[in-house]
């Protein structure tokens, strides 16, 4: 009797996705070799909806992961980028912040990397137009850009991200649906760049929304952070689970399930 009820334990466990992998993917921008991760939904359903995951500044990291495993859960496919490619990973932040900043400048690159992650997705089973690009810090200011550039998505979901723009790039509609989740001490982002997005956000007719989390600095969602603020990037529990409680619901209205 004991064996039957650990193998019945063993069977719900199963089910409900304890045992959902990451796997590693290799592919390719040119000659450029990116590696990316997929996972696929614990949770079977035929409108296929997946989410695209854009890591910080350093690159795939414990957080992203962690967020593809939660969100395979939850039933949708999931799919980290690798925006830098091999070799080409930053060792500390001052190599970080250069090569963050050469997609942000090349904005057209950055998105191509996206749009290559995209195609990775689709491929490990999700619906190509059924998809959400959520995205950490760097990864948010990735975000930003597929809706930007208007990338065949559902919305976009930015967390502490960069929410800067050349004002001499042409101004489009935007179709996809925005939800930034944002650090309302965050010292990153200026004022004068928070209230450029916004305008942005109204003269492209977006459906957008912005909301501001109390006492939370940059990088807000990662634990890996520390927890003192005087450093402009820590981690709050608190603004953690109300922003994934927000990216939930976004995703519940934005995708079919």
């Amino acid at each position: 009797m004991k064996n039957i009820k650990i193998l019945i334990l063993g069977l719900f466990i199963f089910s409900n996705g304890a045992f959902a992998q990451l796997k590693a993917v290799t592919y390719k921008d040119g000659t450029q070799v990116l590696n990316g991760f997929k996972i696929s939904p614990t949770k079977k359903n035929i409108q296929k909806p997946g989410i695209l995951i854009l890591p910080a500044w350093k690159g795939i990291d414990k957080l992203s992961k962690e967020t593809a495993k939660n969100l395979a859960n939850l039933g949708y496919y999931a799919f980290i980028a690798d925006i830098y490619g091999e070799g080409n990973y930053p060792k500390n932040n001052a190599e970080a912040g250069k090569n963050a900043g050469y997609y942000k400048t090349n904005t057209n690159e950055y998105q191509k990397r996206i749009t290559l992650a995209l195609q990775e997705l689709i491929l490990s089973g999700a619906n190509p137009d059924n998809i959400v690009v959520i995205g950490y810090c760097f990864g948010g200011t990735g975000a930003l850009e597929a809706a930007r550039g208007h990338l065949n998505v559902k919305g976009v979901v930015s967390f502490h991200g960069g929410l800067g723009r050349d004002p001499a790039r042409p101004t489009e509609p935007i179709t996809a649906k925005v939800l930034v989740c944002h650090g309302a001490d965050d010292p990153f982002e200026s004022k004068e760049e928070i209230t450029a997005f916004q305008q942005e956000m109204r003269d492209t007719k977006a459906d957008w929304q912005m909301i501001y989390y109390a006492n939370a600095v940059h990088s807000f969602t990662n634990p890996e952070a520390g927890n003192d603020n005087s450093k402009g990037a820590a981690y709050n529990e608190k603004a953690a689970k109300r922003s994934w409680e927000h990216l939930k619901l976004f995703l519940n209205e934005v995708l079919k399930k």
